[in-house]
């Protein structure tokens, strides 16, 4: 019976830890709601600030903002990892660090880097990489004001001439079930992207009101140069034109950051809601496997007790 009774013992420690992946599970599939209704929500501001720099910007290659400005050498690279605080994500932090240590081993300048999230600073620190900021104490529901100071440190970086490239890791929310770990060049703003965006959204027509989305699951604004609901824009330009795209394309890098960081986080979300809804169905099997067990060594407990008393009847008589 002293066999019995750990098996019984064991029973019941898994369905406790049941009970402890299933409301994690509750708990992430909420927050990844709502980090894919922010991405969504921010697509409208993201939208009107690209359509007046592309109205501004008319022609591309008139650009000389520095934060416009390609290095012709490229020394000194920051790179910026995002990454999560917590674990029991399956392989989310995992994928978005390899992808960061290939991007460390292709590169040839000397590179710095920043991380947001207690996994990515201890992984760069534990291989020795020169990690020059920190950012670990970020909520989950993070705002652009959350952004701004990372955002400012970039810009301003770049702008000395500190750096010569910023790249961001970050993780891409494809669904629920798959994200992608994905590296994009921030600054400098990329003149033959831009040009590339402007060319797409006018060879781009409008989508018709209520066709299905692409990602999301919800009905998410058009890109388009017209602007929201479909009516051209026009801008009156006043003052500095140059300082106007500088100003701008500080904005968009706050935006293209704070958008990131809602990505990774519903990619964050969505990989542990998966994780612990994995942990729970294994539980169960688990409990199934024990419970079997545990009834075949009470059945032969009571086999041997029947035995032991037949076999002492016998005996008697």
């Amino acid at each position: 019976m002293a066999n019995s009774k750990a098996i019984k013992n064991r029973i019941k420690s898994v369905k406790n830890t049941k009970k402890i992946t299933k409301a994690m599970e509750l708990v992430s599939a909420s927050k990844m709601k709502r980090a894919v209704s922010s991405t969504l929500a921010s697509r409208i501001y993201a939208e009107y600030s690209w359509n007046v720099l592309i109205s501004i910007a008319k022609n591309i290659e008139d650009i000389t903002h520095p934060l416009f400005t390609k290095r012709e050498v490229e020394k000194n690279v920051l790179l910026v990892l995002i990454t999560s605080n917590r674990g029991l994500c399956g392989a989310y932090n995992a994928q978005v660090i390899k992808k960061a240590l290939q991007f460390l081993k292709n590169e040839n300048a000397n590179v710095d880097i920043l991380t947001i999230g207690k996994k990515g600073d201890a992984s760069m620190r534990r291989i020795g990489k020169n990690v020059i900021a920190s950012f670990v104490e970020l909520p989950d529901n993070v705002s652009t004001r959350d952004i701004l100071p990372i955002s400012k440190l970039l810009t301003d970086e770049y702008t000395k001439g500190t750096y010569d490239k910023v790249v961001v890791a970050y993780t891409d929310y494809v669904s629920a079930l798959s994200q992608k770990a994905n590296l994009k060049q921030i600054l400098p703003v990329s003149k033959t992207e831009l040009k590339e965006l402007i060319e797409s959204l006018e060879a781009q027509p409008p989508r018709p009101s209520g066709t299905p989305p692409s990602k999301g699951g919800e009905e998410a604004p058009h890109l388009s140069k017209e602007g929201v609901g479909g009516g051209r824009i026009n801008y009156f330009l006043e003052g500095d034109v140059n300082a106007l795209i500088g100003s701008l394309a500080r904005k968009l890098t706050r935006m293209q950051i704070y958008q990131m960081m809602l990505e990774s986080n519903a990619s964050e979300q969505s990989a542990r809601m998966v994780a612990m809804k994995n942990a729970s169905e294994a539980s169960g099997e688990m409990i199934d496997e024990l419970t079997l067990v545990f009834n075949k060594a009470r059945q032969a407990s009571i086999t041997q007790e029947i035995s032991e008393i037949s076999a002492g009847m016998v005996s008697i008589n």
